[in-house]
C-alpha cells in the first residue's frame, strides 16, 4: 500500500499548494520519493501527468470563481499564479473552451473533481515477473533528452526516428533505457544494445554503463506499445504497492525487445525494473 498511500499524500499537497507555486521535486519530495520514479507512478496509476492534474484542477477551481460572479479575470489569475491575465485566459479557454470572461457571465465550465486512489481488488490476471541479480553490463545508446510532460508521444518518435535513421545496422534497438531520477521535469530516454552486439560506438552515440544489481523483471506479451504500456500500468497499480520490494532509485530502468513482429499478439517483450527491499 506504499505507493498508493505516498500517492494520496502527493495528492494532498498538490491541493494545498495550488495558489501557490509546484514543483514536481516538491511533490515528491512532500512523500519522500524521487521526482522521477514518482512522476511515473502518478502518470500510469491516473491517466494524467503531475503538471496536467495541477493545471487541470487550477482551471477548475478558478472556473468555480469566475462563475459566482464575484471574482474580477486578473484576480483569480493572480490568486492561481498566473502572472498576466492573457496566460491565464489561454490555459482558461483550452481546459474550459469559452474565454474567462464567458465564464463570468454563466458560459459552459468543465471540472476535475480531487483525485483519491484505492486499491481495486478484480479478478485474475496473472502477471509473469522474476527476481535476477544481473551483473553490470555496458550498452551503446542513442540518447535523448525528454520533457516528461510528452513523454508517451516523444519516446515513440525517438523510435521511429532510431529507425528512420537506419540507425540499426550498426546498432540493433534491443532496449529502451529510461535515465535515472534527476533534478527537473525531463530525463534521458536511449536505445541501443549491449556493446558486444554494437559495430563500434558510431558517431552521435554513447556508452552507458548498467549497474550490477537486483531486478524486477516483467514478461509482456502482445503487439507494442500497448503491451508494454499495459504492463507499466499493472506494475504500479498492482505489483508495487502490495510488493516487498521499491524502486531503487539512482539507476535506470529499461524495455528489452526481442526478435519477432512487434505487431503479434504473440510478440514478447521485458520491462526491468531496478528494485530494493522495503
Amino acid at each position: 500500500m506504499d505507493w498508493v498511500q505516498s500517492l494520496n499524500g502527493a495528492i494532498g499537497y498538490i491541493e494545498a499548494n495550488l495558489r501557490g507555486s509546484l514543483s514536481c521535486e516538491e511533490i515528491a519530495a512532500s512523500v519522500y520519493r524521487s521526482s522521477a520514479h514518482f512522476q511515473r507512478m502518478f502518470a500510469a496509476m491516473t491517466g494524467l501527468t503531475v503538471g496536467e492534474y495541477a493545471r487541470n484542477r487550477r482551471m477548475t477551481l478558478a472556473g468555480h470563481a469566475l462563475a459566482s460572479g464575484k471574482a474580477k479575470v486578473v484576480d483569480v489569475a493572480l490568486s492561481y499564479g498566473y502572472e498576466s491575465p492573457e496566460g491565464f485566459s489561454k490555459a482558461f479557454a483550452r481546459f474550459h473552451g469559452v474565454a474567462p470572461s464567458r465564464a463570468a457571465r454563466g458560459g459552459p465550465l468543465r471540472s476535475l473533481d480531487r483525485l483519491l486512489v484505492k486499491v481495486v481488488m478484480e479478478g485474475g490476471k496473472i502477471m509473469e515477473y522474476r527476481i535476477e541479480r544481473a551483473e553490470a553490463f555496458e550498452a551503446v545508446v542513442k540518447a535523448t533528452r525528454i520533457e516528461y510532460e510528452r513523454a508517451g508521444t516523444d519516446c515513440t518518435a525517438c523510435w521511429g526516428a532510431y529507425f528512420g535513421a537506419g540507425h540499426q545496422r550498426a546498432v540493433p534497438g534491443d532496449y529502451g533505457f529510461c535515465g535515472p531520477a534527476e533534478p527537473g521535469e525531463d530525463f534521458w530516454y536511449a536505445i541501443g544494445c549491449e556493446r558486444s552486439r554494437a559495430d563500434g560506438v558510431p558517431e552521435g552515440f554513447e556508452v552507458w554503463e548498467i549497474p550490477k544489481g537486483e531486478w524486477a523483471v516483467f514478461r509482456c506479451v502482445g503487439a507494442m506499445p500497448d503491451a508494454i504500456k499495459d504492463m507499466w500500468k499493472r506494475i504500479f497499480e498492482e505489483w508495487l504497492p502490495l510488493s516487498s520490494y521499491e524502486i531503487a532509485p539512482g539507476v535506470c530502468d529499461f524495455e528489452r525487445y526481442f526478435e519477432g513482429d512487434p505487431d503479434s499478439e504473440d510478440y514478447v517483450s521485458e520491462i526491468w525494473l531496478p528494485v530494493q527491499a522495503k
